[in-house]
């Protein structure tokens, strides 16, 4: 009689609570029927073995399952542990299939389990606490640079040779909509990642013995390029004597731009914005070894005599070194200033003419400097008049050049004697990673693009006094040039003229000519050839090029097909700390 009473009631409450719920979206009749699975992927589907109340109602999961009269619609409620945690529509096709009737969002997520949501069709790759593993982690400081509806979006319709499933017709808007929301939702506790798991995450594909003495291809190996190609998370070895393709290979998820190599030029260290660093050997063409040093990672930087890795993270507020042989974890060091407050790191560099690593902090008012020469990495703490971020340094390293992104000004500091020495006249919000040096009349002059102002501006780096404001057709994000060019390149890489890509003549700060690789779409970050002759220029757009200009003449020369190639780094011009590049 229990029994009989307690399947009454509860089918009376899930017919009751499913008419509720649909109620002015999809009408059904019936009885709820219960199941211990539903699968909606299956193609021609059917209903699984039926169950009884009494044997399901017990178990940690069960469905219920309410159909139209003519069977072609379903409303499916999924419970665990005893109470309702997700609902959703079904119109089954001529097929045989299921598709999801869309719902609205804010009536399901009211009675959404989103943890369980993400559990049962994201942590599989992405971790359960959403740290990542197969698939990047999905953390608002991670995720900065996809908005949430692009998101959405990838959620929807997968991503194009990922291992990233379309999930469209598994979840309705209204459930994609409850993930994206708990995906951009910060986790209710501290996340940390220590030297135990950077261990744990090592992997060495190819021992050092096993690798060729000599390259595997025919290029010059100081003029190749690493061309990062955003739109699939591939990188291309570009062949810059030929021009021409090497190989493709796929890489973690959101590479940060800024590809290091070591002294020597044989190896190149890769940095995911979810932490991975990742080492790929230029003679054989293959990924020898990674490693996740930091849940959000800004960059990496390689010690001027090859032989350690420094890591700078937003998530946890962290340095980490490597050994750049194996990348095996030699020190993580905790980001506190002098009054013991917390900060992320907003970039690392080498200072190879200094033995050092510089580390520019983004939440306290100092620069540090670690010291690579010592097994010990001491740490000097140079402590500042305001939080300076984007640092730009002269070609001995010895002045170093912020900016204040809230008080829009820039400061210069001496670190030989580890204290400001002036002040610059900069608006807006300059890029001073993307500036460039070189010498006009007998003084060296720096310049830098602005992310914020039409301008670009030109110092004198003896007095530290604006030269000139260069004006452009728009605020740009790279700048870059080479000693054997007399020409300075940057973009226009925000706003309506952000095809436009501005040549400026060195000696006279004039822009001679203003090139258009393809009328609308985006033309930034310039690179170029080991010996100067030739400029590439990215078309940054999905279905991109890079687009190869005489750097003489300044005629295009021929076109390379690529997935929104983003930035694209010489061999040569990085290990030689070529002033018309960044380092």
């Amino acid at each position: 009689m229990v029994a009989r009473l307690l399947t009454t009631l509860v089918g009376i409450g899930c017919s009751v609570l499913l008419s509720s719920l649909y109620a002015g979206q999809l009408s059904l009749g019936g009885k709820p029927h219960y199941y211990d699975t539903f699968d909606p992927v299956l193609s021609p589907w059917q209903a699984p073995q039926e169950r009884n109340i009494e044997e399901v109602f017990k178990r940690h999961e069960y469905f219920a399952i309410v159909y139209s009269d003519d069977g072609k619609q379903l409303a499916v409620t999924r419970h665990r542990k005893g109470q309702q945690d997700s609902v959703s529509q079904w119109q089954r096709l001529d097929d045989g299939s299921l598709q999801a009737i869309q719902q609205d969002p804010a009536t399901v997520s009211s009675h959404v389990d989103a943890p369980a949501l993400y559990i049962e069709h994201c942590a599989s790759c992405h971790g359960a606490a959403r740290l990542g593993g197969a698939g990047p982690a999905l953390l608002p400081t991670n995720l900065g640079r996809l908005r949430p509806d692009a998101a959405a979006e990838v959620i929807r319709k997968g991503r194009p040779a990922t291992q990233m499933p379309p999930y469209g017709k598994l979840l309705d808007d209204a459930n994609i909509a409850v993930l994206v929301d708990y995906i951009y939702t910060p986790p209710a506790t501290d996340i940390g990642w220590d030297e135990t798991d950077i261990s744990n995450s090592q992997r060495v594909l190819h021992e050092p013995d096993s690798l060729p003495d000599n390259p595997v291809h025919k290029a010059d190996p100081l003029n190749i390029f690493l061309v990062v190609e955003a739109g699939d998370h591939h990188v291309t070895v570009l062949d810059g004597d030929a021009l021409e393709p090497l190989h493709r290979f796929p890489t973690r998820y959101a590479l940060h731009g800024g590809i290091k190599y070591s002294p020597d030029g044989r190896f190149a260290y890769l940095a995911s914005r979810d932490g991975w660093i990742s080492k790929f050997d230029l003679y054989s063409l293959l990924t020898v070894a990674e490693v996740r040093a930091g849940i959000n990672t800004r960059n990496v930087a390689i010690a001027g005599d090859g032989k350690t890795l420094l890591v700078g993270n937003y998530l946890p507020n962290t340095l980490v070194l490597l050994d750049a042989q194996d990348l095996t974890p030699l020190k993580v060091i905790p980001v506190r200033d002098t009054d013991g407050n917390s900060s992320r790191v907003s970039a690392v560099y080498q200072a190879a003419p200094r033995g050092s690593y510089v580390a520019a902090l983004k939440d306290v008012p100092e620069v540090w400097e670690i010291r690579y020469d010592s097994s010990q990495f001491p740490v000097r703490k140079i402590r500042l008049q305001q939080v300076l971020d984007d640092f730009f340094f002269d070609q001995d390293y010895r002045f170093l050049v912020g900016a204040d992104r809230v008080q829009h000004s820039g400061q210069v500091v001496d670190l030989d004697h580890g204290k400001p020495v002036a002040d610059l006249s900069l608006s807006g919000m300059p890029h001073l990673g993307s500036g460039i040096t070189w010498t006009r009349e007998g003084r060296t002059v720096f310049a830098t693009p602005n992310l914020k102002d039409s301008r670009v501006t030109v110092i004198d780096m003896d007095n530290w006094k604006v030269i000139k404001e260069i004006d452009t057709l728009g605020p740009g994000f790279f700048m870059r040039s080479h000693e054997q060019t007399p020409y300075a390149w940057t973009d226009v890489f925000f706003g309506p003229n952000r095809d436009a890509m501005h040549v400026i003549d060195k000696r006279s700060l004039e822009i001679v000519k203003t090139l258009r690789p393809e009328p609308g779409q985006t033309s930034a970050h310039v690179e170029f050839t080991r010996d100067g002759r030739y400029a590439l220029v990215s078309l940054w757009e999905m279905q991109g090029a890079l687009v190869v200009y005489d750097a003489a003449t300044l005629a295009e020369v021929k076109r390379i097909p690529m997935r929104k190639p983003s930035g694209k780094y010489n061999v040569y011009n990085k290990i030689n700390r070529s002033a018309g590049t960044s380092h």
